[in-house]
């Protein structure tokens, strides 16, 4: 909890004072680009490569159109770099040197240009200034014939075309999934921006706002502007939180607020929280639900420790999901039986959780050595994200939920166990959509640390 508090009062590089604070980043960051040069060294032997060579990305312009959707920084890049908002950049590295940062500068009216280079990242880069995408080029090696080139093909310039070898990518995304302790720091205040935007959605929703309304509190309390937020809003009132990836925003008040479920992030120097709450009305039966679920949920975030199976911890979501199906008599089956007959599917239709960090859906989840080897998903869980055996520096969500699907009831009744089912209640809840509850959890040598309820807890004091 004091991480959090310090997170909190330097939030902004400002303490509750208002008082100048030497950022906690500042003093993790050295650590974390030796670290990532470290790695780099390894992935470049491993490709048989000299030089490593990231372009930050390019502007995707629409179709026949001369405006550009809301740029997304290279993952590749901002592992380096606390850069996020800076297209047409280049990283060059080569093991024993110092990386060269091309920090593009351009002389334009028509956009506001990044401020010059400056801050705590500065000193361990070479920074060459350029105003032309073209210009990076004669601070990059003269010979690419052994230069590793990661990025997609719209970052291209003349003769530095990205090749992505796979020796050299598989090694990186392996090491990514090992957090450093710069990378848990963002993530914590990450989290603390994502938890007081939940606090202000929550408060919306009391107010019977529609879920425009509800969006728009979010994006207040965040403090971030939808393109900075790691992705799109799930907010979803009602029959709509049965719905996993909701993407609309309903501008009309709806006649009950029966339910929301609002799944939604924030995101510090390109490392992102990913939270979701439900919360409900007084109603007897929903409330039950919500708590099974939530107290479920709590009680699989302990087992986020060094050794644990992804796979047999997501099969025993189903078990646990199953309980509490049980529990509130929706379900006329123990646990296993569901499990085995599929029934669990029916109500818990999605993996467990996923790798999180410079992506929402961070890399890594199915590598089984950084040869690029995989791990195959149990069989019937093709929603799987991450089959891994869990170590420290991991961070993963866990994210279990209970869901009220038309399609996927459909089947259940028309199928053999439609018996063991209490379709009034099916009936009652599908009005209410479903529950979700996700937290964000790092694995340490000890104790897990959720960010999540560290962060709700932190605001709360």
């Amino acid at each position: 909890m004091a991480r959090l508090r310090r997170a909190l009062e330097s939030d902004c590089h400002l303490s509750t004072k208002g008082h100048a604070v030497t950022d906690r980043l500042a003093q993790l960051y050295p650590q974390h680009v030796a670290t990532v040069m470290a790695r780099a060294t390894h992935a470049l032997e491993r490709g048989r490569c000299d030089h490593l060579i990231v372009p930050s990305g390019a502007e995707v312009y629409r179709f026949l159109d001369d405006t550009h959707y809301p740029f997304a920084t290279n993952p590749q890049f901002k592992a380096w770099l606390p850069l996020t908002q800076h297209p047409h950049c280049w990283l060059s590295f080569t093991p024993g040197r110092k990386p060269v940062l091309a920090y593009m500068l351009p002389a334009d009216y028509w956009h506001l240009p990044p401020a010059p280079p400056s801050g705590w990242w500065v000193e361990h880069f070479d920074v060459r200034v350029i105003a032309e995408p073209q210009a990076a080029r004669e601070h990059l090696p003269r010979d690419l014939s052994r230069a590793a080139i990661l990025g997609d093909a719209g970052s291209a310039i003349d003769g530095v075309v990205p090749n992505n070898p796979a020796a050299v990518i598989n090694s990186l995304d392996l090491a990514r999934t090992r957090k450093t302790p710069y990378e848990v720091e963002c993530m914590r205040r990450a989290s603390l921006l994502g938890a007081r935007a939940h606090r202000a959605a929550a408060a919306a929703y009391r107010d019977r706002r529609s879920e425009y309304e509800i969006h728009l509190a979010y994006i207040e309390g965040s403090g971030q502007t939808e393109s900075e937020l790691p992705y799109a809003n799930i907010v979803a009132l009602n029959e709509h939180c049965s719905t996993l990836h909701y993407q609309f925003q309903d501008r009309t008040r709806p006649r009950e607020h029966l339910s929301l479920l609002i799944d939604a992030g924030a995101q510090v120097h390109g490392y992102a929280a990913d939270i979701t709450r439900t919360y409900g009305n007084t109603d007897p039966l929903f409330t039950q639900l919500l708590e099974g679920v939530s107290r479920e949920q709590h009680a699989l975030c302990a087992h986020v420790r060094p050794g644990t199976d992804w796979k047999a911890l997501h099969v025993d979501t189903h078990r646990a999901m199953a309980r509490v199906l049980k529990d509130t008599g929706i379900v006329r089956m123990e646990p296993e039986s569901q499990l085995e007959t599929g029934v669990s599917s029916v109500f818990f239709p999605h993996g467990l959780g996923h790798f999180i960090g410079l992506q929402v859906h961070d890399v890594g989840g199915f590598l089984a050595d950084e040869s690029g080897a995989t791990i195959a998903k149990p069989d019937g869980h093709p929603y799987l994200r991450c089959t891994r055996v869990l170590e420290a520096g991991n961070a993963i969500t866990v994210e279990p939920g209970v869901y009220f699907i038309d399609m996927l009831l459909a089947k259940l009744k028309d199928g053999p166990h439609a018996k063991a089912i209490d379709w009034e209640k099916v009936a009652h809840l599908k009005r209410f959509g479903g529950v979700r509850i996700e937290d964000d959890v790092v694995v340490t040598d000890g104790e897990p640390e959720n960010l999540t309820r560290d962060a709700f807890r932190a605001l709360a004091t």
